[in-house]
């Protein structure tokens, strides 16, 4: 990829020929190569690393402005409006920052009383007063920093009120209100007004979930134990006997279905992904909570902190022969020479959709070399193949890490397969599991044993297999299992009985949301709490809508993708089958396809893209004298160099296919067959360290069965492989000899394992089809005539009856009963 070219001013990544990227550093100075600092002879790429951060979330600031549209921009003032109404009616001549505490909590009070009133559109307004409280009170600050603190002082306000209970159970009556949806369904195209009731109950409630979420130096005492309180309450079963999250996936399966296109979406995925991190918790709460696990079932702790080798890891440079470098620097002098002359060319070829996918490159980078990992060669071999014209300082040097980041794992599978076939070999029998008898073996297969079980790596998932195995085994002896009641817990008992429609109708969402998905009459709209009441009239107007039906999307994305990711991390470390289960659905619902047709657009545009309006982004446009919107100001977009939420969804979305496919070799079969290969690679062109690891991950399973010509043309990918995905030992990969890989039977290895699951949930989680044989029989006598049976009313009356005729009238032979 060329040097430091820019994006152009309309946004779009502009393709040339061998797949240099060609743009505009500034608006109306025209298209042209900034060829000054480029550093071919070292073999460098040109484009520096993206310092992206992987979190949980995006900046809180960032991640409130996303909640609402620019459609919905008027909206504030609105709220405004009608909180000061009602408040100089009963408190004239103040405002709401000059109160003192108490003052504020019976003024909140009041407000939340207003919520029981039985007309639609007092209670409306008074939710809208409520709203604009949770919002900050902006009319009264003078700064973005003020509104952030108000805000953060009104929520917990709020939380002590009790206004998130009013709210659930307002929110519940807004859902079962079947005459809403009866004219949602009549109506032929629903707009931003149909969802007003919806849309402001959920801000304000995802506006408290993400303000009471993370903790914040500074926060007092009573602030701390209302947020343990809160995340406690939010993920145990108060609402209608089951998790607030269970009600929203409810949400999301009736608009699937049809029978509410009003709801809005994009807030409601937003509030169910918050809920599900403030209950269950972050990426680093999970680390915490593995750690602590693997103490608990006494297993050695975690090789390495995960997360931080990720943070220092550099995006991939694999080594580069000197060949490759003298080619590459050719290429590249003919690119640029082609760029020069025949720019008008490039120009009319690329004035295309830039989320379109170049299907015609597939077979193209099938056999070529590995265009998409040019560039910096691995720091030991610059030296020897082409000494560099610019010497570099030395403490560059030191700063690079020696030997491979991750330390290498075996399983005890690998290592018994090891002994069985060094057995077969050497002596000609086996013995099974035994992995301590080694007689008879030379000794070099002894220090090979010896070096497996150093790095042997026994995982939760392992041990929780075996203790179900040992449950169903012994169904008696065994004891009743004590089942730890954990927020994940909770929330699997929750989802159980309809997990299958809440995977299918994440899956619709997502769908319907990517980018390379065309419009269908049959698919859903997700656009009904963006699009207004009155289409524009404007060329800008119409840009604005643009931009913000392209941002409703992204968001969804980002939000569907990461409550996947939480749960399936989450279900994995409370119990493997619950992930098992979940992930076996997704696949089910064509999760791997719908990954790969995600990815099979130009990535680089779809991270880069710059859908967002920086001075309508809440809180800026509330404090702020917004300036008049431009064509060329809309066009312009803001001065980062990738789109965090787009970055965020790609990571996860590449992981989620990974958790789906590892070590399951029927998936790993389907990402060959739908020839995944050419769709990662050039994902592998975004400068990101994470991201590459995931894609390479995902490469890395399937190399065995892509051929030795497919191994042979993609070597700078093989080499990236090496250097930064974890090694197993006695994993054979890149030759495709394991026994493994020979692709039999795979529908009966997912049959096996949906027996598993449907065996795992039917004994911990189904009370009502149990083998009568396995209840416990109560055989005392005082315990039996000691239990309190509830006797009919008319036997009670007529008990005298009873007595005479089942009793005292018929004779009783004492011998024969004695006997």
């Amino acid at each position: 990829m060329e040097a430091n070219s820019s994006l152009s001013v309309n946004n779009k990544m502009r393709t040339g020929v061998g797949g240099a990227v060609l743009g505009s550093p500034t608006p109306g100075k025209g298209r042209e190569y900034n060829r000054n600092q480029r550093k071919d002879s070292e073999g460098y790429s040109d484009s520096p690393d993206l310092e992206f951060l992987y979190a949980d979330s995006d900046k809180w600031v960032t991640e409130l402005s996303e909640l609402y549209s620019y459609t919905e921009s008027p909206e504030f003032q609105l709220n405004r409006k009608c909180f000061e109404e009602d408040f100089q009616l009963h408190i004239p001549d103040k405002k709401w920052t000059e109160l003192d505490v108490s003052q504020q909590r019976v003024y909140t009070m009041r407000l939340l009383d207003g919520l029981e009133v039985t007309a639609r559109e007092k209670r409306l307004k008074v939710a809208r007063g409520i709203l604009y409280v949770a919002q900050g009170t902006f009319g009264e600050c003078c700064s973005e920093a003020d509104v952030q603190t108000w805000m953060r002082h009104n929520v917990f306000l709020l939380l002590e009120a009790g206004a998130f209970n009013a709210l659930v159970e307002l929110l519940n009556m807004e859902v079962e209100n079947s005459a809403a949806c009866s004219n949602a369904v009549r109506k032929p195209a629903i707009s931003l007004a149909d969802s007003t009731d919806l849309r402001v109950l959920l801000n304000i409630m995802y506006l408290m979930v993400e303000t009471l979420r993370e903790e914040v130096e500074g926060d007092c005492p009573e602030w701390r134990a209302m947020r343990q309180t809160f995340r406690a309450e939010l993920g145990s079963p108060f609402y209608n006997h089951e998790p607030f999250a269970v009600m929203l996936f409810g949400m999301v399966t009736k608009f699937c279905s049809g029978h509410a296109p009003h709801f809005p979406m994009k807030k409601v995925l937003l509030l169910l992904w918050k809920t599900v991190l403030c209950t269950l918790g972050g990426f680093e709460d999970l680390l915490e909570m593995k750690s602590q696990k693997r103490e608990n079932l006494s297993l050695p702790p975690l090789p390495e902190d995960s997360i931080k080798i990720i943070r220092n890891m550099r995006a991939a440079s694999p080594p580069a022969s000197a060949s490759d470098l003298i080619e590459q620097q050719q290429r590249r002098g003919r690119r640029e020479h082609k760029a020069l002359i025949k720019q008008d060319n490039l120009d009319a070829f690329n004035e295309r959709d830039p989320y379109k996918a170049d299907d015609s490159r597939d077979e193209e980078e099938e056999n070529d070399e590995d265009n998409s990992l040019e560039g910096e060669p691995f720091p030991l071999e610059r030296e020897e193949v082409m000494p560099p014209s610019v010497t570099h300082p030395p403490a560059d040097r030191l700063a690079l890490p020696k030997g491979l980041p991750w330390a290498p794992k075996v399983r005890e599978k690998d290592i018994e397969m090891f002994l069985e076939s060094s057995r077969s070999k050497f002596i000609g029998y086996t013995l099974g599991s035994d992995t301590d008898t080694v007689v008879g073996l030379p000794r070099p297969i002894h220090e090979s044993i010896r070096t497996l079980k150093l790095h042997k790596y026994t995982s939760i998932a392992e041990v929780q297999i075996r203790q179900e195995e040992e449950f169903l085994r012994c169904p008696l002896s065994g004891g009743e299992e004590e089942v730890e009641q954990v927020p994940a817990e909770i929330l699997y008992q929750g989802l159980l009985p309809s997990l299958p429609q809440y995977m299918i109708a994440l899956l619709k969402i997502l769908l319907a949301a990517a980018p390379t998905s065309k419009a269908k009459t049959d698919s859903i709209n997700i656009l009904a709490d963006v699009l207004p009441e009155e289409m524009p009239t404007t060329v800008l107007q119409s840009m604005k809508l643009g931009v913000d039906v392209n941002r409703h999307k992204e968001i969804i994305v980002k939000a569907i993708s990461a409550v996947l990711l939480l749960l399936l991390k989450h279900f994995k470390l409370n119990h493997t089958y619950q992930m098992e289960y979940m992930a076996q659905h997704l696949v089910f619902a064509n999760c791997i396809p719908l990954i790969l047709k995600f990815f099979n657009q130009n990535i680089m545009s779809y991270i880069t893209a710059k859908n967002s309006i920086s001075v309508l982004d809440f809180p800026y446009c509330v404090v702020h004298e917004l300036p008049e919107l431009t064509a060329e100001s809309l066009e312009a977009g803001d001065n980062n160099r990738f789109c965090w939420r787009n970055l965020f969804s790609c990571i996860n979305l590449l992981r989620i296919l990974n958790k789906l496919t590892k070590w399951k070799h029927s998936r790993t079969m389907m990402l060959v067959v739908f020839k995944s290969a050419p769709i990662l690679k050039r994902a592998l062109k975004v400068k990101q360290a994470m991201m590459q690891l995931y894609v390479l991950k995902l490469l890395k399973v399937q190399t065995k069965y892509l051929g030795r010509q497919w191994r042979k043309s993609n070597m700078k990918t093989m080499s990236a492989i090496y250097q930064k995905v974890r090694h197993r030992l006695n994993d054979d990969w890149a030759y495709g000899n394991d026994l493994d890989a020979r692709p039999w039977d795979f529908q009966a290895e997912e049959c096996a394992l949906r027996a598993n699951i449907e065996r795992f949930n039917s004994r911990r989680y189904d009370r009502t089809h149990r083998n009568p044989d396995f209840v416990p029989v109560d055989n005392c006598l005082q315990s039996v005539l000691g239990q309190r049976v509830e006797l009919p009313e008319d036997f009670q009356m007529n008990y005298d009856l009873w007595l005479e005729r089942e009793v005292f009238s018929k004779p009783i032979s004492w011998d024969e009963l004695l006997q």
